[in-house]
């Protein structure tokens, strides 16, 4: 069996027998009712990408177009405006996330990235100094939350580490989530910031090595329990997805687009599942 889907019947067990119930919890689904969830604490995984290791499931299909166009949004444009995503990018689940009637999220992600030119600095420091250890992107900004209202960023911080073997040079990275659900984001925020990683490593004509996922708080809804135990008796499929990214070496990071990624080998047990979000 992959890593990957072996890694998430792990969680979904682990969460549904030995996880605890929220409390006092904050978000609702679309009725008004309150949204519970069982979680676990300190979840983390790890993937080595030059080894064909990437973290996606093949238990149910994942939507890999809009995540990798939501990257896209986020660290390429800069942008929280949800008009852009829509019409740009054919996103359309931020929508539920819109702070009042501003047509945007808020400042937050996006707007963030561009406050602070945190690729470009990003980009600089790995130039100057590849070995550095201060390669960091970080989202959880208290200036921009009490700027607006909005969702306080779920995946917040990202690390890279440049690492040599041999004469090859490795790009690795390190995701930080506070909040993960399982079922429905657990793979689309992973493999989202796997394309960020290989984005990176293009730009600079390195070698994607390894991806390391923390999240520190890993649930499942009370409304998803039915699809948690459809997942667990479904069979994963014998292919291994690989993501790549068909652009040379040294393409700089703002002239790649979404449609140079591509996904071989994906074939997802089906049907998809029908999930009712917690917003």
């Amino acid at each position: 069996m992959r890593k990957a889907d072996k890694i998430f019947i792990d969680n979904i067990n682990n969460i549904m027998n030995n996880g605890v119930w929220s409390e006092n919890a904050r978000p609702s689904y679309k009725n008004g009712k309150t949204a519970n969830s069982k979680y676990i604490t300190g979840a983390f995984a790890e993937y080595d990408l030059a080894k064909g290791e990437f973290p996606i499931t093949t238990l149910r299909p994942i939507a890999i177009k809009s995540a990798i166009n939501e990257i896209f949004w986020i660290y390429q444009e800069g942008s929280n405006e949800l008009k852009t995503l829509v019409n740009n990018r054919g996103v359309h689940y931020w929508k539920d996330w819109e702070v009042g009637d501003s047509g945007t999220i808020g400042q937050r992600y996006g707007a963030t990235v561009k406050k602070y030119d945190i690729i470009n600095k990003l980009l600089a420091g790995l130039k100057k100094n590849p070995w550095n250890r201060r390669n960091i992107i970080n989202l959880w900004q208290y200036e921009d939350f009490e700027e607006t209202d909005g969702l306080l960023p779920c995946a917040f911080m990202t690390m890279f580490d440049v690492r040599r073997v041999g004469d090859t040079l490795f790009l690795d990275a390190t995701l930080t989530q506070r909040s993960n659900d399982m079922l429905v984001a657990h793979h689309i925020n992973a493999m989202q910031y796997v394309a960020l990683q290989m984005m990176i490593a293009k730009h600079f004509g390195w070698k994607v090595g390894k991806f390391f996922y923390f999240v520190n708080n890993l649930h499942i809804y009370d409304n998803q329990f039915d699809n948690a135990k459809e997942l667990l008796n479904r069979i994963p499929s014998d292919k291994n997805p690989i993501l790549k990214l068909n652009v040379p070496d040294g393409t700089d990071f703002f002239k790649i687009k979404p449609e140079d990624f591509e996904l071989i080998d994906y074939e997802p047990v089906k049907p998809q599942l029908k999930f009712d979000l917690a917003i």
